[in-house]
């Protein structure tokens, strides 16, 4: 079961996926990335995701393009060790930010907008 929390923080908007992002639940999160869409600048936890697999990878680089069409940016932040190895073996972390904690991840939005 995947639950998800949606945040205005400041300036950026996080959104928190609790559970695994697969095949199974992956329709829910991409609907919650779609209305985050032209959000502007949107911030990931993806502290509460203990598994993702290319289905998950794949709605969050959808997310990505959908905010950057609309002006805005995405970063990650918080991914479990299996997880971030996910995302820097498949390049995700060349594609948006991934860091470690909330803070690093709105600088780097502010950085690279």
């Amino acid at each position: 079961m995947l639950e998800i929390s949606v945040d205005k923080v400041g300036d950026y908007t996080v959104c928190r996926p609790s559970g695994e992002l697969d095949a199974f639940t992956v329709g829910q999160f991409r609907e919650s990335l779609n209305e985050l869409g032209s959000a502007g600048r949107v911030l990931i936890d993806l502290s509460g995701v203990p598994f993702l697999d290319s289905a998950g990878l794949g709605a969050l680089i959808g997310g990505v393009r959908r905010a950057r069409e609309a002006g805005g940016d995405v970063a990650v932040y918080g991914a479990r060790p299996a997880v971030a190895r996910l995302l820097h073996t498949t390049g995700f972390d060349r594609v948006a930010s991934v860091t470690e904690n909330e803070a690093e991840a709105a600088k780097a939005l502010v950085d690279a907008g």
